[in-house]
């Protein structure tokens, strides 16, 4: 079985086509009443998503049918082992279409594999699937759904059409943030306000996101295909400067994804969740997947970790619910075993840190200027250790993960990276900068409270490097394929 990986849209957000989109979807819920607004926004999704693929709206009308029909049922009875039964099958159906769709030819290879390791065989089929964008995230988003509702922590909607557009909507749909319907439903069954503050917000974050794209991003993408494309020999110095660039180059196209799409909600009168919290700054691995992608991490929390005990039965099995939770976050990623050893490598760090959480308590010094260098210097260190979890994110194979590993353990001068150092620098010092300012006044949209004269001249900046130095060419964001 061979899966392909999903083809980007046409009409995403760093492109011309999706601002003709959003252009005319604008005006015409400017003019329409509530009701009007959620069925022309419901129609207006489905020809975002059918601008990829359109046989592909089925899946996502099917995924709708299941869990509102599910949701139904679970408010109609009180019966346990029936409710059981009902969210099971939510479960089976969801992640059925899921594992089909993304794993199926990951596990029959690695099938292959493990019965040639003793000399047997295995027929061989072919099976030419598409990676259907965004599944991973709309299956995540009902699923939460259907086991608020079994919890009791929900009631189920009787409107098929807000349901239908909690799942579908075009802002947040191919990439997250995994929206929860205890938040995005209320906002969809009742009437939007839009006001001049939620329009200076909206378009903020729809600026600073698509500078992240297609200034920092794109540019960085350039340095890091250099050395990890298959096939390069870089040195040591190269494979650190480069995956320092993937770093920043994965945390601004993502975040810049989320920024557009909460940007285009809140236009809209919308209000969806921030996705990323200054993940850099983290001191430990714990803040850090506290802040790097928030909807997921929050998903696997919750609705995961939780539910396997979390951290109430003891020391060794909290490790065991830590360990399985970001091994199962690995796997969601990509159905790759680069993908399951990044989840594990995770796992290892965030049992490390709670194992070690009380010694370094104790290291902890007193006074303001101590503690600020304690802090950077965890930061720096927690970053280093982020950025090995991203060699084994963005290498092509395992085989490829062992040749830079070798490559790493052996001569190392920094000189020797000298082309890649200037642009890495002069890409993210833009972004430190922001959030420097970001960090200090503890807000994300600090912009916003500057005075006029300050914030129009930072827009003018950031419009002119997009025109100067951005990617014109609408290259995919890369959670795309996951």
């Amino acid at each position: 079985v061979e899966v392909g990986r999903s083809a980007s849209s046409r009409v995403i957000f760093n492109t011309l086509e999706f601002g003709l989109f959003f252009t005319v979807v604008f005006l015409l819920y400017l003019a329409l009443p509530h009701r009007a607004q959620n069925r022309m926004l419901l129609g207006a999704s489905y020809v975002f998503y059918s601008a990829w693929d359109w046989r592909f709206c089925s899946l996502l009308a099917l995924s709708t049918v299941i869990d509102f029909s599910i949701g139904r049922r679970l408010g109609q009875t009180t019966d346990p082992r029936a409710r059981r039964r009902l969210v099971t099958l939510s479960l089976a159906s969801n992640l059925g279409i899921l594992g089909f769709f993304k794993y199926a030819g990951f596990f029959s290879s690695s099938l292959q594999d493990l019965v040639g390791l003793f000399g047997g065989t295995l027929p061989t089929f072919a099976l030419d699937v598409v990676l259907p964008v965004g599944i991973s995230f709309y299956t995540f988003q009902t699923l939460s759904y259907t086991l608020d509702v079994y919890r009791r922590r929900l009631e189920p909607t009787n409107g098929l059409l807000d349901f239908a557009l909690f799942v579908a909507f075009f802002p947040q749909l191919v990439a997250g943030p995994i929206e929860r319907a205890r938040h995005l439903l209320p906002q969809i069954i009742r009437p939007r306000e839009r006001s001049l503050e939620s329009f200076n917000s909206g378009g903020w974050l729809m600026l600073w996101g698509l500078f992240k794209k297609v200034v920092i991003a794109d540019n960085l993408g350039v340095v890091v295909d250099a050395v990890y494309r298959v096939g390069a020999e870089p040195t040591a110095a190269e494979i650190v400067v480069a995956t320092w660039a993937f770093a920043y180059q994965i945390y601004c196209d993502f975040s810049g994804y989320t920024d557009i799409a909460r940007g285009t909600a809140r236009l809209l009168g919308f209000d969806i969740m921030l996705n990323f919290r200054l993940p850099y700054a983290a001191t430990n691995p714990a803040i850090f997947w506290r802040r790097w992608h928030i909807s997921l991490s929050t998903w696997l929390r919750d609705y995961l970790y939780i539910s396997m005990g979390g951290n109430r039965e003891g020391r060794a099995r909290t490790h065991r619910n830590l360990f399985l939770t970001m091994l199962i976050g690995g796997v969601w990623h990509g159905a790759a075993w680069p993908f399951v050893f990044w989840g594990a490598y995770h796992g290892l760090l965030l049992i490390a840190h709670r194992a070690l959480a009380p010694m370094l308590a104790r290291l902890r010094p007193g006074g303001r200027v101590g503690l600020r260098l304690y802090d950077a210097l965890c930061a720096f260190v927690v970053f280093q250790l982020v950025c090995l979890g991203w060699l084994l994110f963005r290498a092509e194979s395992l085989g490829h993960v062992g040749q830079l590993l070798r490559t790493l353990a052996g001569p190392f001068a920094l000189g020797e990276a000298g082309d890649w150092l200037p642009p890495l620098v002069c890409l993210t010092a833009p972004l430190i900068v922001m959030q420097m300012f970001q960090a200090r006044a503890g807000d994300q949209e600090v912009v916003l409270r500057w005075p006029l004269p300050m914030r129009i001249l930072v827009y003018s900046l950031i419009m002119m490097l997009i025109v100067i130095f951005g990617e014109v060419h609408g290259k995919p964001f890369v959670y795309f394929q996951f």
